[in-house]
């Protein structure tokens, strides 16, 4: 894989799952959490898979194409519902969310 196309994936999976964890952290002091809590649980699974993602590429993992599909997938999901909401917080992770998906789709397929 291009070494350049590994980076710029690394890097956007980096971004967003450090998005998701501001996004989360955020939406926790909301005045009302409970109509945050589907954003809540979406922004740590992302922030999970994207570190996740990130680690397989520094790796050089055989696995990682798959699981940056994958990655491409739950950013899409994460990135809707952060969308959805107002709060700056969560259209910045709903930015990061694009761009980690698009980056994982160029890196899922090479």
């Amino acid at each position: 894989m291009p070494h350049d196309l590994n980076d710029a994936c690394r890097e956007a999976c980096n971004a967003c799952a450090d998005a998701c964890d501001r996004c989360a952290t955020a939406c926790l002091q909301e005045p009302d959490v409970k109509p945050m809590a589907h954003c809540i649980a979406l922004d740590m699974d992302c922030a999970a898979l994207c570190r996740l993602a990130a680690g397989a590429i520094a790796r050089g993992s055989e696995f990682s194409k798959r699981i940056c599909g994958l990655c491409a997938l739950l950013c899409d999901t994460c990135g809707k519902e952060c969308g959805n909401h107002q709060h700056q917080h969560c259209q910045d992770c709903a930015t990061a969310c694009a761009e980690c998906a698009a980056a994982c789709r160029r890196m899922a397929a090479v």
